[in-house]
């Protein structure tokens, strides 16, 4: 799902182009770009060892990260292998997608999104940033509850380096890596507590992992929801600018204990609801 935003600049600097072609390291000139199937170059690339496959569907171990990834033009064998790996009733998390589910499955989420890479991003280490791992999950996932800025379960953490902020011993801000294409690396987890909100806590965070992926010869990039225009103004502001729009989408398959639609949104984008 799209992230939440960091703390809101009170001007934002120029907006971002309509669409935006960067490069990213190791990109083969003609090739598909990486970032137009993210979920699936990830699997397919560096976080080959967090998939799991059935035919051409593939998805994160599922206490990583939902998403899953479709082949660019699914069809229903395809959707058919996504309803095995989540099993009846179960949730199925894509990105990028171009056509609705097949008319048995139930929408339970749709969102359009952007997709912004880094342009001109004043990437720097952060002095009061602390690596965080296994150990701090707990509190990790004490603070996405607290602050909901997207997807993050057990064992996200490790998909890359998460840096957080203590205060007075406790996690008060984090942001992190997520998708992982091959020469580029998603800033995603972004959050801070009500309590330090307004201090630039997540805004320096951004910078501190945008630093590391930096370090590595890679890209940072990011999504947002599109309807957040606050969000993708920060983002501008930080140096982030608009590649490709984009769309969330979480939909159940059929055959679980309350199968059956709950509303107007099965098999349809038409009547689902854009948060």
């Amino acid at each position: 799902m799209p992230e939440a935003a960091p703390q809101q600049p009170t001007d934002p600097p120029r907006r971002a182009p309509e669409e935006q072609g960067a490069a990213g390291a190791g990109e083969v000139p003609g090739a598909p770009h990486p970032l137009d199937n993210p979920v699936r170059s990830a699997l397919t690339g560096p976080h080959a060892r967090f998939a799991e496959r059935r035919g051409r569907v593939l998805r994160y171990r599922p206490d990583v990260t939902p998403w899953l990834a479709l082949p660019d033009e699914p069809d229903a064998r395809d959707w058919a292998e996504a309803a095995a790996l989540a099993g009846p009733g179960g949730t199925v998390t894509v990105t990028a997608f171009r056509e609705p589910p097949p008319a048995d499955w139930e929408i339970v989420f749709h969102a359009e999104g952007v997709q912004m890479v880094d342009e001109s991003v004043d990437a720097a280490p952060d002095p009061e940033a602390l690596r965080l791992g296994p150990g701090d999950v707990p509190e990790m996932l004490d603070l996405v509850g607290r602050t909901r800025p997207g997807p993050f379960l057990p064992g996200t953490v490790e998909l890359g380096t998460y840096l957080g902020i203590r205060r007075s011993g406790v996690l008060v801000a984090m942001a992190g890596e997520r998708l992982h294409p091959p020469g580029w690396s998603e800033i995603s987890g972004v959050c801070t507590d009500m309590s330090v909100q307004g201090q630039g806590l997540a805004t320096r965070l951004v910078r501190a992992v945008a630093q590391v992926i930096r370090e590595r010869g890679e890209t940072p990039f990011l999504h947002a929801a599109a309807s957040n225009t606050p969000a993708v103004r920060l983002y501008e502001s930080l140096g982030f600018a608009l590649r490709r729009r984009t769309a969330f989408l979480s939909a159940v398959v059929p055959g679980g204990a309350d199968a059956g639609p709950r509303g107007r949104m099965a098999g349809s984008l038409e009547h689902v609801g854009r948060q």
